[in-house]
């Protein structure tokens, strides 16, 4: 990741397509079928209808957790990074932002930040494709390296 990468065009969203398309679909699987379950189930055995629509809330509650999974982005603006994970969401000023990079074998980018803390992004991970990762992280390091604080300064 040592060749420089012209900074991309402001604003610039990053996200695991196809991790998002996964999570989509499984969501979707989960609330269908436990729907489809919820309305076949005999009513003998105890199955009324507030056990019916038990079944039918963890179908909700599957696609709820399966469009958290497909959360996670990052969106570079003028103003600084918003990096959106599973729980949380973090905006950075670009001078906070010390370090972009992607190591052999991690997951997603880390952003090393000017309080000495470690930002997870997971927007931009190698499940997507490596090569795509390496180019995402080459573009947000050239936007962080543009927009951030002078070199000497951090």
């Amino acid at each position: 990741m040592n060749a420089p990468t012209p900074a991309a065009d402001l604003p610039r969203t990053w996200y695991a397509k196809r991790s998002r398309l996964i999570t989509a679909v499984l969501g979707a699987v989960i609330l269908v079928g436990l729907c489809v379950l919820a309305v076949m189930l005999p009513e003998k055995g105890g199955w009324g209808l507030g056990s019916r629509l038990g079944v039918a809330c963890t179908g909700v509650l599957g696609l709820a957790a399966m469009i958290m999974l497909g959360r996670p982005k990052v969106v570079a603006a003028s103003g600084g990074v918003t990096v959106v994970n599973l729980l949380r969401t973090t905006h950075l000023e670009w001078a906070q932002i010390v370090r972009v990079y992607l190591r052999q074998g991690d997951p997603w980018v880390y952003i090393d930040m000017s309080n000495g803390d470690t930002l997870p992004v997971m927007g931009i991970q190698t499940s997507n494709g490596k090569a795509e990762a390496i180019t995402a992280a080459r573009e947000l390091r050239s936007l962080a390296e543009k927009y951030g604080a002078a070199p000497d300064a951090r």
